[in-house]
């Protein structure tokens, strides 16, 4: 199986779902929340409402990781 996505810590604008995404596929993070913000307009918002679940459902990594 994959990785395990994880919430960034440390490349976080909100709570780190962009970042986390950004770090699990080696991509830039800047790219990851611009496609992201181009999502929320193109979908009529159903990207943001996966963002908000995103936020609660994804974890942080653990400490020292």
């Amino acid at each position: 199986m994959g990785e395990r996505l994880y919430r960034s810590r440390s490349d976080r604008m909100l709570a780190g779902v962009a970042g986390g995404l950004a770090e699990m596929w080696g991509a830039d993070p800047s790219l990851v929340r611009i496609v992201w913000a181009l999502l929320v307009v193109l979908t009529g918002g159903v990207a943001l409402v996966v963002y908000i679940v995103m936020l609660f459902v994804v974890p942080l990594p653990p400490l020292g990781w």
